[in-house]
């Protein structure tokens, strides 16, 4: 679900890149009523997680990949507002240093999995969950059909995205610019990718880490109210699960294949016997330090891959942390200066 640059006009890129920002000025609006500097540990991990869970691709069988991206479960624990600054967070880092993801198609791919996926999912929470327990069964069951839900529809509107590509940009003779395949392809192609595979897997995440918080930090549940609790959190807990997603990163290298509508120039050229003109114009626009999650030189055997994951893996999880530890600082001032950061909870 990761747009690369050249699937994409300018124009697509442009429209949902503004949408994107948007957006991205109501989440900072509305997180900084609801999550304080003292919650930015949280927000950061929320990004980590994502980062990570993007990591470990699934196969699909038309010979292609996918991946779960975690937004119904931030969604569930952050609120969708929350959930999206999280994710975009983790996108933005994917595109600049790894690209996964293009730069110009930033605003689209925001839009897909950092917007639809955790509004979608949260609504779906929302409307099933009710106002059931919050350690009740019916719980961890909505978190887990609106995870699938989000990421289908998500999946749907990277579809349609890619396939009005060759109907709105063309040369004189019909030859697609951007995209090369239609609505009848791409929208097929990314949904039954996601209904049959990342969307379980996704469901599955979602729904087995809520029943988990449910048992043993209930009050993780509660972070997108203002009036929630959380006085004993230990963010420490977290970091030997961080750790273990870290090493088991190149699980995800198992999967053959690349994922639908993610081909380089050269893959396009050997399935089609040419480049779309615009797609050849943008796809190489930018030089990300580690381009695929990889070490340049490194070799291509499987431990000298995982090698180069792993080690792509913990330069995300730190510059995630990077980015924290300026906002927290930031955060910091602006709850002295506005006063106490917390709501005292109602009895």
């Amino acid at each position: 679900m990761h747009i690369p640059d050249g699937y994409l006009s300018p124009q697509t890129c442009g429209t949902l890149g503004v949408a994107s920002a948007i957006v991205a000025a109501g989440a900072s609006y509305k997180t900084a009523k609801t999550l304080k500097a003292k919650y930015i540990p949280l927000l950061s991990i929320g990004s980590a997680f994502a980062f990570l869970i993007m990591m470990f691709n699934v196969p699909i069988p038309d010979g292609t990949t996918a991946h779960a991206v975690g937004g119904g479960l931030l969604a569930v624990v952050l609120g969708p507002w929350a959930a999206f600054i999280s994710i975009t967070i983790a996108l933005v880092i994917q595109a600049l240093f790894f690209g996964d993801g293009g730069i110009l198609a930033l605003g689209a791919n925001v839009f897909n999995m950092a917007f639809i996926l955790p509004f979608v999912a949260y609504g779906i929470y929302r409307l099933i969950a009710g106002r059931s327990q919050l350690t009740a069964k019916r719980r961890w069951l909505a978190a887990g059909i609106g995870g699938y839900v989000g990421i289908n529809l998500a999946a749907l509107a990277a579809g349609i995205e890619l396939g009005l590509q060759p109907l709105l940009f063309h040369a004189a003779d019909g030859t697609p610019l951007y995209n090369p395949y239609g609505l009848s392809v791409a929208v097929p192609a990314m949904s039954l990718a996601h209904l049959l595979v990342a969307g379980p897997v996704e469901a599955v995440v979602t729904g087995l880490v809520v029943a988990y918080l449910q048992k043993t930090s209930p009050q993780l549940l509660e972070l997108r109210n203002s009036t929630a609790n959380t006085a004993n959190l230990n963010w420490r807990k977290l970091i030997p699960v961080g750790v273990l997603l870290v090493l088991l990163v190149p699980v995800g290298l198992l999967a053959p294949g690349t994922a639908w509508g993610e081909w380089g120039t050269e893959a396009i050229k050997a399935k089609l016997g040419y480049v779309p003109m615009g797609m050849q114009k943008f796809a190489d626009l930018w030089k990300p330090l580690m381009p695929g999650y990889g070490i340049s030189g490194l070799g291509q055997n499987f431990w000298q891959q995982a090698v180069g994951y792993i080690a792509a893996a913990i330069v995300g999880v730190i510059l995630i942390l990077l980015i924290a530890v300026v906002v927290r600082r930031f955060g910091a001032k602006g709850d002295k200066k506005h006063g106490p950061s917390d709501v005292a909870p109602r009895k």
